[in-house]
């Protein structure tokens, strides 16, 4: 698929454009929401990206904000297609908020994990190790489904168009037993495997590096071809993470990752560390 053209992207440029507009008209959300007769946390949740807009809704507003003639048309389409379904939707009771939409669409994904092999790059058997522990009151036909669900996932990285990929890890994560050896082994091939992949680029951070900016705990930047769609960091936290998109926040974690690319070891040198985590639980 092209990149930057999936549902969840569409309806964040959307959401950008209707809050310029409604700016540019001098009205508050308050006042909009009172002219639409509707709730104004609606019409907040809207300019958020947090929920959908309908063609109507979008028409009403966009007929509010003086946008009239093609230009209005354009966007009451971008609203349509906006509200088509993406691959995840069978997944809905898996995947919460908008984080695997914005996956699917992004160019590029900076990753960093330092307890956990990133869900992009776990073997089944890993993730389901790690499903079971994070979630051991589930039962095994709720954790069988997340893991149908995270492999899914993993298919962007071989897809015809993929998105750069560049993960670092630290290597606590290559001595953390997750699952018993033969499925450390197993998954420590499958990072040397996917590491050959020419968009793919993984890094280790020994543990000679000391204290690094990675200690604040794992995230993800995403990046988006459009210009109009600005970079995005999730942060990864037990109660699900959260998105940060005002621009020095994204400026501070991009300054992180190139802190933690400069600390970790080069790529050749980090697939020798991996492949000697692959003998080692091997043996």
């Amino acid at each position: 698929m092209s990149r930057g053209q999936g549902p969840t992207i569409r309806r964040r440029r959307l959401a950008s454009e209707l809050r310029r507009l409604r700016e540019a008209a001098d009205l508050t959300i308050d006042e909009v929401a009172e002219k639409l007769e509707c709730s104004a946390s609606k019409i907040s949740r809207i300019e958020t990206g947090h929920v959908g807009v309908t063609p109507r809704d979008a028409r009403d507003m966009l007929e509010l904000y003086g946008m009239t003639g093609d230009e209005r048309e354009a966007l009451v389409q971008l609203a349509r297609e906006a509200r088509k379904p993406g691959w995840w939707q069978a997944y809905k009771e898996v995947f919460t908020g908008t984080f695997v939409g914005l996956e699917a669409d992004a160019s590029s994904l900076r990753a960093f994990q330092a307890l956990l092999v990133p869900g992009l790059l776990q073997t089944e058997p890993y993730a389901r190790a790690v499903i079971r522990a994070m979630r051991p009151d589930a039962d095994e036909s709720d954790i069988q489904r997340r893991v149908t669900a995270r492999t899914a996932r993993q298919q962007l990285l071989t897809d015809p168009n993929p998105p750069e990929y560049w993960a670092v890890i630290d290597e606590a994560v290559l001595h953390r037993v997750v699952g018993g050896p033969e499925v450390m082994a197993h998954q420590a091939e499958r990072l040397l495997t996917v590491a050959q992949l020419p968009h793919v680029t993984i890094q280790v951070v020994p543990f000679g590096a000391g204290a690094h900016p990675g200690m604040e705990g794992p995230f993800l930047i995403l990046g988006f071809p459009e210009q109009a769609d600005p970079d995005v960091v999730y942060v990864d936290s037990t109660s699900g993470g959260f998105f940060l998109e005002l621009p020095p926040d994204v400026r501070r974690y991009i300054l992180m990752f190139d802190h933690l690319r400069a600390t970790a070891l080069k790529p050749d040198d980090s697939v020798e560390v991996i492949a000697a985590a692959a003998e080692r639980f091997s043996g």
